[in-house]
């Protein structure tokens, strides 16, 4: 049986603005896709501002998925490629017509054309006119709105003419992988996985960590924290999830430290211990969702202090935004209602009644070293897990 071939039309976002470099960002974004995608045969040709995929027998859905899932692409369309001359594009821009779902042709259109060619014999201007002139006879019902159409019939004429409809929006930033790599600190709550989103976006690969502090915590706190990975994994291609052993280290700060302190001690030893796992996976950074004086471990002074007990960069991408921008951003990567299940993490069921707001770096160093707790920090991180987060994993909780 003879295969289908498709072809898709990727416009380029911000690589389109770099230099000499260019073909580095192009490389990774096609890495990408040809991952999403490896089972339908992709190939790839890239012209300026434009990368076309091929894919055999490949249903628009998974296509589709793929392709608004993956940064560095800012739209994308089914397309048709034809001859350049004016028969076969304005019978292309029919035949594409024909075979899009009717719910996508309502009242009115518009037709734009790109003409990269110069010695093609029509310019854009005529190129529009007499596609618009095409569909209007054939479709009598339909009117042009060259302002606020239903739908757009796009036509641009390279080495072929590529003909498609009303692109669809992709994710835009820069590929994944382009920035090297990062380890994500990941909780069950609705920031961290926001913030690893963003940071991808600007094309840093990462991998995630959670602190399991089990009997404590429970198994479906950790099922949470892995279903919100895979969700984001749909975005970071080849996550893994490392499963901190956190209870002997919670238990020994509780034992030796004021109740105000604890927090703020829990995540100087976490950072401590991220660290030490990012060192063995060659990640260059950690990646947090704090957000200034959202609540008490993330006033200025804490943040002074978390920063304090880190050799590596922390980014905080979330750290201007208040707590419904960040709600809206979850609700629109698919993280949200996984974040909200009631299964609390180490940080909210140690929480202490009336934590420190300002704390002295001094004064808190020097009681976390009071407690001596690096061989309790070597030990998790010798029994910490790895676990392998597949693309699109169902994880129930």
């Amino acid at each position: 049986m003879n295969k289908t071939d498709q072809l898709y039309l990727i416009k380029l976002g911000e690589i389109v603005l770099k230099g000499e470099n260019r073909n580095f960002f192009e490389r990774k974004l096609r890495k990408n896709i040809k991952k999403k995608v490896s089972s339908y045969s992709p190939r790839f040709v890239t012209q300026k501002g434009r990368l076309f995929l091929r894919v055999l027998d490949c249903p628009f859905e998974i296509v589709s998925s793929a392709l608004k899932t993956t940064f560095g692409i800012q739209g994308f369309s089914p397309a048709l490629s034809v001859n350049k001359t004016l028969d076969d594009i304005l019978n292309a821009v029919l035949k594409l017509m024909s075979s899009t779902p009717k719910e996508k042709w309502k009242t009115t259109f518009k037709i734009t054309s790109r003409r990269a060619d110069k010695s093609f014999p029509f310019s854009s201007y005529e190129i529009c006119c007499k596609a618009g002139d095409t569909v209007l006879q054939s479709y009598p019902n339909i009117k042009v709105d060259v302002h606020n159409p239903d739908t757009t019939i796009s036509i641009e004429v390279r080495d072929r003419a590529y003909i498609y409809i009303s692109s669809e929006k992709g994710p835009g930033g820069l590929p994944v992988g382009c920035a090297g790599k990062g380890l994500l600190l990941l909780s069950g709550g609705i920031d961290s996985p926001v913030a690893g989103f963003l940071m991808a976006k600007r094309g840093l690969r990462q991998n995630a960590i959670y602190f399991h502090t089990y009997p404590y915590t429970s198994d479906e706190a950790l099922g949470k924290v892995k279903k919100l990975a895979a969700i984001v994994s749909e975005y970071i291609p080849e996550m893994n999830l490392y499963v901190v052993p956190f209870t002997a280290v919670q238990l020994e700060i509780n034992r030796n430290s004021h109740d105000e302190e604890r927090t703020l001690l829990m995540r100087y030893a976490m950072v401590k211990i991220a660290n030490r796992v990012a060192d063995k996976i060659y990640a260059k950074c950690l990646v947090t969702g704090e957000a200034l004086s959202q609540v008490a471990s993330q006033t200025l002074e804490s943040l002074i202090l978390t920063d304090s007990a880190s050799d590596l960069l922390i980014f905080r991408p979330l750290i201007g935004l208040d707590k419904e921008e960040i709600i809206t951003k979850a609700k629109r990567i698919g993280t949200y209602e996984t974040s909200i299940l009631p299964y609390e993490d180490c940080c909210t069921i140690f929480s202490p009644e009336h934590p420190l707001v300002k704390p002295e770096k001094a004064k808190l160093t020097e009681a976390y070293q009071k407690i001596n707790l690096e061989p309790m920090v070597l030990e998790a991180v010798a029994e910490t897990l790895n676990t392998k987060i597949k693309l699109s994993e169902k994880v129930e909780v």
